[in-house]
């Protein structure tokens, strides 16, 4: 059994996808127990360039067009092929709809163990996967002697799966990749008619705890105070209170303000999985076993109703 780590690079449209360099990150931490390498494994068609800010041993690369976008049953032909020849300890997967769709499918064709939502690893060689939304931290043993792991956001800072250095790069063996059952007909763009939360420099994150509608007015009067925008969790978009374009999270947009300031917010994966890398998070929630202030650098219990109109206050006056 080889003891390399292989981390599947997430990308799309010629980015890559921050959950990649935090895979890199936590691979990194393992390995320095196992002894094995960490081998960025790279899908694409004229990608090569992509390989340039992975911070890995060496980068295994396999170039055909019907790798170009990202296609399900392209990447499972390819990655099951690479699998069985070079035998990797583990295989590591963002817990995206990307990684999820691939790790399954795999585990079920190779008949190898899957383990989702990791958070970190630990020096012995365990992994902590979070569950029930990130309130309870699972701990286990690596299955052997191969594992597929779908890895979340939060453990670890993407900055230390990036490098200025690129690895040694390697064609691997391409598989036959005809009679695939999946293309890709369109992107559907979202509405770019609202500001874009990923550039802002702060942001008033409005989560559940808002209760209504109307309430989210003190969310809007603090941020104009403050000078910047109120985004939201999953439950508010899906309530119709605000538009698709003030999402964070998996399914909305990755954000990397100066403070995030989240209200009412609980700390679901999919939430802390666009937000995790703000360099200052302060939570306001009132429940102290909330998942938001296992990673949120400031918090208070205090009731953001009770809260929030006093703050606005104290701002307006000091500006």
């Amino acid at each position: 059994m080889d003891q390399d780590i292989f981390v599947v690079i997430e990308h799309l449209r010629g980015q890559i996808a921050d959950v990649s360099y935090v895979m890199l990150a936590g691979a990194r931490q393992l390995t320095q127990d196992t002894g094995g390498k960490v081998m960025a494994v790279l899908l694409g068609h004229n990608a090569q360039g992509l390989a340039n800010s992975l911070a890995a041993d060496g980068v295994l690369y396999i170039d055909h067009p019907a790798l170009a976008e990202f296609n399900s049953d392209a990447y499972q032909i390819a990655l099951a092929s690479m699998i069985k020849e070079r035998s990797p300890r583990l295989v590591i997967f963002g817990h995206s709809s990307i990684g999820m769709d691939i790790a399954s499918g795999l585990s079920a064709k190779l008949g190898i163990p899957v383990v989702n939502s990791c958070r970190t690893f630990t020096a012995d060689g365990k992994f902590v996967s979070q569950i029930c939304g990130g309130k309870i931290m699972a701990e286990g043993d690596l299955p052997t002697p191969t594992a597929l792991i779908t890895m979340v956001p939060g453990g670890y800072k993407s900055e230390q799966g990036q490098s200025t250095q690129s690895a040694t790069m390697t064609a691997a063996s391409t598989p036959a990749l005809d009679g695939i059952r999946i293309r890709l007909k369109q992107y559907i763009e979202p509405d770019t008619s609202d500001l874009d939360i990923a550039r802002e420099t702060m942001l008033v994150s409005v989560g559940r705890g808002i209760q209504n509608k109307d309430n989210i007015e003190l969310a809007n009067e603090l941020a104009e105070a403050l000078g910047c925008a109120v985004s939201a969790s999953r439950p508010v978009v899906d309530q119709g209170w605000m538009p698709t374009t003030r999402l964070v999270g998996k399914s909305g947009k990755r954000v990397k303000p100066k403070i995030y300031l989240a209200l009412g917010i609980s700390g679901a994966p999919e939430h802390v999985e666009g937000m995790s890398d703000s360099q200052v998070i302060i939570a306001v929630n009132t429940d102290p076993n909330a998942p938001i202030y296992n990673i949120a650098r400031y918090g208070t219990t205090v009731d953001m109703f009770d809260l929030l109109p006093v703050l606005t206050d104290k701002i307006k006056q000091a500006r």
